[in-house]
């Protein structure tokens, strides 16, 4: 943990663009950014913010895309001590008046029609990465922001429901460990080592994207912006040695290159999360990528909680790091041993501390220093973490309560499935029933009998699907994981 007497957040992150000098650090096109080049652009756009009145405490929501100026405004944000909500590209009208609602003092865009959509939907004053970055620099940039005050507001993905920020404070942000290699686990060390070039694509609002940028350029590799992000044309054509994917992404590329193997040779590291990965998909991809997957699992309200390395047992998120703590719960609230699945409830350093203007939620949640995560899942006799569902994603069926983690598990262990998917549909007779969405494994239809048989084998028969149905690959929610909600409407 570092020293309370330094500056906070982001300091270590500008002392290692400082150190870096003339190091390429972010590479955009044909334009290459050194360490001493992105650290003179935070310390410009942080002096603008200043001189625009802005400083500890203050609302500021990030309107930008994906370069070296959304990177170095992210850090200046932090660096003046401001409440920084990023805004990601692509939302509705209606959900960008909701976040720039959220006590915005200022808006800060990289465009004029960035600016001007942002001018309609909030009152508060709307600043250009521009006209900031053409103010005097101000020297080596003084971090102000205080321990206790909220550094960013991350809102989660709403896969379970509305999106909620997650209030992430800067005693938080200051110990985390991405620009700190002393306090690296050692899967984040490993991973490390293969950043030489981390595509990034999407949005540096974006917690996942961010963080591992930041890891990135302190592991001494650049960050390599991707403005077309297919997959894996992006790895050839960037010579990229890592890349973030989803589940449904990695299945994408596996195929494709089980049909046409494209030349992969740069790639290093594969950094696989938002949703589980099965043992047969992970196992796959190892076959077929080679030993390159790391399977994290965390979350926004917590930031990474562990992160399986490709000599760690497939279908297991790895062993958690000593910084972590994770415990296994009884729905009594009791620990439950080894090997039994119960709900998660962890505490990492750099966890947010509520849901921002929700003590309602934020009760339910943030817990006595820990965070309820609402995953299942068990810790083997090797403490590898086991992923098997979620506590509401749940089938109700003659009242008994079932599960659609091991329903999910079960069916894509069938040959012919080779991702399988839960949702509970309206019955009759008993209240709700099973409804499979599974996508094919080879080009061959699962036979609905045979599963019904499978599952009933091995779960009883109230877990038995009453329909499948054949998709050639979920619907995402904008996070990139699958939505179930979106499968659910599909039926009707």
């Amino acid at each position: 943990m570092p020293a309370r007497d330094a500056e906070p957040f982001p300091r270590a992150v500008l002392d290692v663009l400082e150190t870096a000098g003339g190091r390429p650090v972010f590479e955009h096109g044909s334009r290459v950014v050194s360490g001493a080049e992105l650290l003179d652009l935070v310390s410009r756009i942080a002096a603008g913010l200043r001189k625009n009145g802005l400083g500890p405490g203050d609302g500021v929501a990030l309107v930008l895309g994906v370069d070296p100026e959304a990177f170095a405004t992210i850090l200046a944000a932090h660096a003046v001590g401001a409440r920084v909500l990023g805004v990601r590209p692509g939302l509705p009208d209606d959900q960008v008046r909701h976040l720039l609602g959220l006590d915005i003092t200022a808006v800060i865009t990289d465009s004029d029609a960035a600016a001007a959509r942002a001018t309609a939907a909030t009152g508060a004053r709307v600043l250009t990465v521009d006209s900031l970055r053409k103010s005097r620099a101000e020297g080596r940039p003084r971090c102000a922001g205080r321990l206790a005050d909220v550094a960013r507001l991350i809102h989660t993905s709403g896969s379970t429901g509305a999106p909620k920020a997650c209030a992430q404070t800067y005693a938080a942000m200051t110990d985390a460990w991405a620009a700190r290699p002393d306090a690296w686990p050692p899967a984040i060390r490993e991973l490390a080592s293969r950043l030489d070039r981390f595509l990034v694509f999407g949005s540096l609002s974006s917690q996942v994207m961010f963080e591992y940028a930041v890891l990135t350029i302190t592991a001494g590799g650049a960050a390599v912006v991707a403005d077309r992000p297919g997959f894996p044309e992006a790895i050839t054509r960037h010579r990229a040695s890592a890349s973030v994917f989803t589940v449904p992404r990695l299945a994408k590329l596996v195929a494709a290159q089980r049909r046409a193997p494209a030349d992969l040779s740069t790639l290093r590291a594969l950094m696989v999360s938002g949703s589980p990965l099965t043992a047969a998909r992970h196992r796959e991809a190892l076959d077929v990528l080679g030993p390159v997957v790391f399977h994290g699992y965390g979350q926004t309200e917590t930031g990474m909680i562990a992160m399986a390395t490709p000599a760690d047992p497939p279908g297991t998120v790895g062993v958690p790091p000593a910084a972590v703590r994770v415990e296994v719960r009884a729905p009594d609230g009791a620990p439950v041993p080894p090997g039994v699945d119960g709900e998660l409830f962890v505490r990492t350093p750099a966890q947010a501390g509520a849901y921002w203007a929700d003590p309602e939620r934020s009760a339910e949640v943030f817990t006595g220093g820990w965070v309820r995560t609402r995953d299942l899942g068990h810790v083997d006799a090797g403490g590898h973490l086991h992923l098997t569902g979620r506590t509401r994603d749940v089938v109700i069926v003659n009242a008994n309560l079932h599960y659609a983690g091991p329903i999910e598990r079960v069916l894509a262990e069938h040959p012919d499935v080779a991702e399988a998917y839960v949702v509970a549909v309206p019955d009759e007779d008993t209240g709700e029933a099973v409804h499979a969405f599974v996508v094919p494994s080879g080009g061959r239809t699962p036979d609905l009998a045979a599963l019904r048989a499978l599952v009933t084998h091995r779960l009883g028969a109230a877990c038995a699907p009453v329909a499948v149905t054949a998709i050639e690959e979920p619907p995402l929610a904008p996070s990139g994981k699958p939505d179930k909600r979106l499968l659910s409407r599909s039926r009707t």
